[in-house]
């Protein structure tokens, strides 16, 4: 039997009003806005571990932002990365200016977290 394609989209930028945002659209097109998500197989879970820091998360500078998310992506994954393995990109400013990562800083984000479990 086939099965139905379903897509959820995440839309991230930023606001002349608001400032940074973030948007879950569902299958049906319904939105709802977020200060932090996530979508897949293990939406549950990640969302889980995103909740338990939502509070802090106002607070929290670029680096520890890309931080809390690989730290979700592991604990959720329950497995550790290298810097090639995974792909981290931010949305920053007032312009919303998108940044992906390279691997030399996704690595040096991946030592900064084992230096926090030490």
């Amino acid at each position: 039997s086939m099965r139905p394609l379903v897509v959820t989209t995440l839309l991230v930028g930023v606001d002349d009003e608001s400032g940074p945002q973030v948007f879950k659209v569902d299958c049906a097109g319904h939105f709802l806005p977020f200060k932090a998500t996530a979508s897949g197989t293990k939406e549950q879970e990640a969302t889980n571990f995103l909740e338990k820091r939502v509070d802090d998360m106002a607070n929290y500078t670029k680096d520890e932002t890309v931080r809390c998310a690989i730290m979700c992506l592991g604990s959720v994954l329950g497995s550790d990365f290298r810097g090639s393995e995974i792909e981290v990109a931010v949305v920053e400013g007032d312009k919303g200016r998108f940044t992906k990562l390279t691997e030399e800083e996704i690595e040096q984000q991946l030592e900064a977290i084992a230096e926090l479990d030490d």
